[in-house]
């Protein structure tokens, strides 16, 4: 199940915090519940992106995306993700969560978060995400407008690109083998 509670605690947690520019980070804190785990007792690889959702509402909170949203009748959804995995999370570990955007295109914005334990980082996700509107998706240029912040995206990192260009040469729909 969805960890409602969860999310509420971490948007009332944060809804006096100061507000973020669009390409601030956001940090949260995080700790690995029995319902979290998988049958070797440590984080499960679902909820990790589960989780992750955490970083990202607030994050949306306090750089005001979450009121364009509302205003404009918009809706967001992620339309991708690529994570790495390296460190595990054991049952009631805490973890510090950072969030942020990274930059966006003509159709889609991007955002990395990652988590860390004990100065390690255990897990580093890169999030594709569209603004939609009954018409489709929203250019992230008409949403950063309605935000007020800068229209042009700062150049994203190489690693970045290179992942948007792997994807875009991946078939769709997949072949039913």
């Amino acid at each position: 199940m969805y960890p409602y509670l969860r999310m509420f605690k971490e948007l009332w947690k944060f809804r006096n915090a100061p507000a973020l520019p669009i390409l601030g980070t956001h940090v949260s804190h995080h700790r690995c519940w029995p319902q979290d785990i998988d049958p070797w007792r440590e984080l499960n690889n679902g909820r990790t992106l589960t989780l992750y959702d955490l970083g990202r509402i607030p994050l949306g909170q306090r750089n005001g995306l979450h009121k364009a949203l509302k205003a404009n009748r918009w809706g967001m959804t992620v339309a991708g993700a690529s994570t790495r995995y390296r460190r595990r999370v054991r049952l009631f570990d805490r973890v510090e969560m950072i969030s942020h955007w990274i930059g966006w295109d003509d159709r889609f914005v991007y955002m990395e978060q990652s988590m860390w334990k004990a100065g390690d980082c255990t897990s580093h996700v890169l999030i594709r995400s569209a603004i939609t509107s009954k018409s489709g998706i929203v250019a992230p240029a008409e949403v950063l407008k309605a935000l007020g912040q800068p229209v042009e995206s700062p150049p994203l990192p190489d690693w970045v690109k290179n992942w948007i260009d792997a994807d875009a040469s991946r078939p769709w729909p997949p072949a039913k083998s």
